[in-house]
């Protein structure tokens, strides 16, 4: 028997962290993975300097107790909707633990605001940064309206552009979509139509159709490659427009979307690329972020 995965979702306290929870339950039970739920806490700064200066001393005990308390409270909130889940409380900054985890285990989830307080606003700073450092698929789980309830995964986006780092992501959108059963659909933005797009400055002789038609023929020619023998069929769609505005408008009628930490453009020390930027603060739905390093991204029970 294969070694199940490991998935690890961040709390605070916060409805947005119950909800991130929630979704990292659901995906738990879908590939029979191991789902752990913690809290990290970061003790004031000036805690150190209290102690000369006459200022009541922050109790570490007691910080550690609120956050084991959040800790408890999320795996009792899993347990009542049928989710089993393990509970750790680690002392320091969220994000840099995250990112140390992100080592261990195979997928982290997040939700996009936090509550504040002592745990350091966790999943504000958090969901921005630990994207972009992560060694794991990381997942951003926006906040649901008030009567909103959740929406297992169906219909999953991924946004593509040909590079090999793309395909990287693309193959852990095909495990997605194995792992929840859901329907898989392809976007390749082509930017020509407005004078800011990259390819503005052609010439109008240019048959500017033709060129949707050969990057759609290399987006069909790709996706064939990468599910064969997958028994996934995805489908793909090359698009005039800009990638973050095109993939955007997506999130409002999809499940998850899936993107890379970086695509073909930027540079070298560009860590999240702007379409990446763009959906984690406005997708309307939950958005997975592969980071494009050399490790595997395939869960380690993926064939279930």
């Amino acid at each position: 028997m294969s070694e199940k995965e490991t998935i690890l979702v961040g709390v605070d306290g916060s409805p947005e962290s119950l909800e991130a929870a929630e979704w990292a339950g659901a995906r738990a039970e879908q590939s029979g993975g191991k789902l752990q739920v913690l809290c990290a806490y970061a003790l004031p700064s000036y805690t150190a300097a209290s102690m000369d200066s006459g200022f009541a001393v922050v109790d570490n005990d007691a910080i550690r107790d609120s956050a084991q308390t959040v800790v408890d409270q999320a795996v009792s909130h899993l347990e009542k909707r049928g989710y089993q889940a393990e509970g750790r409380v680690e002392a320091g900054d969220p994000t840099a633990i995250l990112v140390q985890l992100s080592k261990q285990v195979d997928l982290i989830v997040v939700g996009t605001r936090g509550g504040g307080g002592f745990t350091d606003r966790l999943l504000g700073a958090t969901s921005s940064a630990l994207p972009a450092y992560s060694r794991c698929p990381v997942v951003v789980v926006p906040r649901r309206g008030a009567d909103d309830q959740f929406v297992p995964v169906k219909k999953i986006v991924i946004g593509v552009d040909g590079s090999t780092r793309s395909r990287k992501s693309l193959r852990r959108a095909i495990t997605e979509t194995q792992v929840w059963g859901a329907e898989l659909t392809a976007v390749e933005a082509v930017p020509m139509a407005s004078s800011a797009g990259v390819l503005a400055w052609l010439p109008a002789s240019v048959d500017r159709e033709s060129i949707l038609r050969d990057v759609r023929s290399e987006l069909k020619e790709i996706c064939k490659e990468e599910t064969a023998d997958s028994g996934v069929k995805i489908h793909s769609h090359a698009l005039d427009g800009n990638a973050a505005a095109l993939l955007n408008e997506f999130s409002t009628a999809v499940d998850l979307m899936v993107v890379g930490t970086r695509g073909r453009g930027g540079f070298a020390g560009a860590l999240m690329g702007s379409t990446s930027q763009s959906l984690l603060a406005h997708a309307a739905c939950p958005v997975l972020v592969v980071p494009t390093g050399d490790r595997d991204l395939a869960p380690k029970n993926s064939g279930r």
